[in-house]
């Protein structure tokens, strides 16, 4: 059994659900086991559960482990090709050991003159290695295009030895081989037909295009018009051929993209290492906030590549804010790289996914002690941005109005602490002073009793008592839902209790959707803001759920109340009494004579009419 189990477990607890890659670690911090996950919490999850069904083997790693460290990647294939590469530099023993049959596919490129393009369940062997794939289709999907486009042999024939022997196949005459066993391509024609399915695989369809395109274009200026011909049908051919990947748009040269995540007290910056085309490595620092300055790049960046240099040093370098010294540290990094490095901040498109993709890995980390998801923190940190607010608000409180009439006007309070529902802090009001249905006058007094209660706590002595008092707490945010005019009615009731609360409504459309963030006289777009316009829709879609369940049930009880006063000498004090006392129908139908007359304190006579109208009204 392994002592860590229970850290462990809280810390899976609040893991992402995003692909990505763990590495777990023995109580010496050496990495025994890598691996990749479709849900990273799911797949953390099976290794601690406390009644495991694992193998030997994997028990036996499971017992070795202290603790854990992740990557999230932008897909399942991304984490696949991270894997293999985390694995080949730290060698873990137990990947060793636990190795599976799922049997990593790549592309071989087999040693020249006149290499062939194949698909490998392994990558040994001799000859040069492209992957892995998640599947062997796709794998000999790929090369069976390539070769297409190309005109690359897929025959067994030996070359050269095979020249001029036999006689081309189909694949040549069907314009799909450029048939090299006629013994009128050159070496080096070969090889260059090679090289540009190779260029294709690697980096798409743009690059291999723009060196062909000037290949043909030297083809024509030169009058050989069959070479250009050639070079322009294979460019249409890789035209027609399927879309790239978006990472693959995204990242053309070696990159590093760097996000960053902070709370109160701590900062975390995760850098998202870019090589040929692909997620490498990763690498997360863990900072006391009290060490950095305002903008944490600005510390951190001359630090970290400090100690790097030549090829350890990218060509460009994503950031999310730009730091104070651009340019001096981009001379900085060029002088110790042998190369221009540039450092750049994308704003919008593929590459400024990679940058949230790097956030949001900072945020993952920052999480497993704040107990919120990086996506959650994300949300947070948008709507911070979006709303002027100091920091990433911690304790949000959401306030609906429900109403059917004056009789059973209701409200609602929702908690969100960290980005999630906090339903044991949720409270019911029923609207006690208004008489009519006026929302904005319903919403004052529920914010007046609200805070009546905080001021309460605040007086308590008992120190227990005022810790369990959920009232006792201040938000750091409240949203009404409602516009302007609720904002506008509840501003002024704040400034009298002497109370700073960020205070906006959250407005909806006429489909019921959230649309706006209401000011007190003006409204603030969060379309864009993705992450934070979840989190809002789902805190006005749960306050509105939570206030209209509680206005039904109110309705319910109240109706059912107005039919027992059908009995002479049972007012409506008295109904709401036997309403009170027997809270379910059930309790109600259950309940004696003598039971209802001693409740209701009434005559027997009176107890015996009201058992039977209540035998006679339905169950629900």
């Amino acid at each position: 059994m392994n002592p860590r189990l229970p850290y462990l477990q809280r810390k899976t607890a609040v893991l992402t659900t995003e692909p990505g890659v763990y590495i777990m670690k023995n109580a010496q911090e050496k990495i025994i086991y890598i691996g990749k996950a479709k849900n990273l919490r799911n797949r953390v999850t099976s290794y601690f559960r406390d009644h495991p069904d694992h193998t030997v083997k994997t028990a036996q790693m499971v017992s070795q482990v202290w603790d854990y460290d992740f990557i999230v990647t932008a897909s399942e294939y991304e984490a696949l090709v991270l894997e293999c590469s985390l694995i080949k530099q730290h060698k873990p023993r137990y990947n060793i050991l636990l190795k599976d049959d799922k049997g990593y596919h790549y592309i071989k490129i087999s040693p020249p003159p006149y290499a062939r393009i194949t698909a490998e369940l392994r990558a040994d062997g001799e000859g040069t290695y492209l992957g892995p794939y998640m599947s062997g289709f796709t794998a000999r999907q790929t090369v069976n295009a390539v070769n297409r486009m190309f005109q690359l042999p897929t025959c067994n024939r030996p070359f050269p030895e095979s020249f001029r022997k036999e006689r081309p196949c189909l694949y040549y005459h069907i314009g799909q081989c450029m048939g090299v066993c006629r013994g009128n391509i050159s070496e080096a024609a070969y090889a260059e037909a090679v090289s540009d399915a190779v260029r294709f695989i690697k980096n798409g369809g743009d690059h291999t295009v723009t060196a062909l395109e000037e290949r043909m274009h030297a083809a024509a200026e030169r009058l050989d018009f069959e070479e250009a011909a050639r070079l322009r049908d294979r460019i249409a051919a890789i035209r027609k051929a399927g879309e790239k990947q978006d990472i693959m748009d995204a990242v053309t040269a070696d990159t590093d993209v760097i996000g960053t995540a902070e709370s109160n007290d701590t900062t975390v910056i995760a850098v998202l290492i870019y090589r040929d085309g692909r997620l490498y490595d990763q690498n997360s620092f863990v900072i006391s906030s009290e060490a950095l300055s305002e903008h944490p790049l600005d510390d951190f960046l001359p630090q970290y590549y400090s100690t790097r240099s030549g090829s350890d040093l990218p060509k460009t370098v994503l950031v999310e804010q730009m730091p104070a010294e651009t340019e001096l540290l981009s001379a900085m990094l060029a002088e110790r790289a042998g190369h221009t490095v540039c450092i750049e901040q994308p704003v919008r498109g593929a590459r400024h996914r990679l940058v949230l993709k790097a956030k949001q890995n900072a945020g993952e980390k920052l999480s497993i002690k704040a107990g919120r998801t990086g996506r959650e923190l994300l949300a947070l940190e948008e709507l911070a941005r979006a709303l002027g607010l100091e920091k990433p608000p911690v304790r949000i409180e959401s306030y609906d109005i429900s109403n059917l009439s004056s009789a059973a006007m209701v409200a609602g309070m929702v908690v969100f602490e960290n980005g999630r529902p906090l339903k044991n802090a949720y409270r019911r009001f029923s609207i006690k002073e208004q008489t009519g249905q006026n929302d904005y006058a319903a919403m004052q007094e529920v914010i007046r009793r609200r805070f009546a209660e905080y001021f309460k706590a605040q007086a308590e002595t008992d120190e227990t008592a005022k810790a369990v008092n959920e009232f006792g707490v201040l938000p750091d945010l409240i949203l009404l839902d409602g516009g302007s005019t609720h904002v506008g009615a509840i501003a002024p009731i704040l400034a009298e209790l002497g109370l700073s609360i960020p205070l906006f409504g959250m407005v909806k459309d006429q489909k019921h959707r959230t649309r706006a963030i209401a000011t007190n006289g003006g409204e603030i777009a969060v379309r864009e803001k993705q992450a934070a316009f979840a989190l809002l829709t789902r805190i006005q879609d749960e306050v509105h759920r939570y206030a209209i369940t509680y206005m039904k049930t109110k309705h319910k009880k109240s109706s059912y109340a107005l039919t027992l006063t059908q009995i002479p000498g049972i007012g409506e004090k008295k109904a709401q009494k036997l309403l009170l006392t027997y809270k379910t129908r059930a309790q109600l139908k259950a309940a004696t004579p003598e039971q209802l007359a001693r409740t209701a304190g009434v005559r027997q006579e009176t107890a015996a009419q009201l058992y039977a109208l209540i035998q006679e009204l339905p169950d629900s």
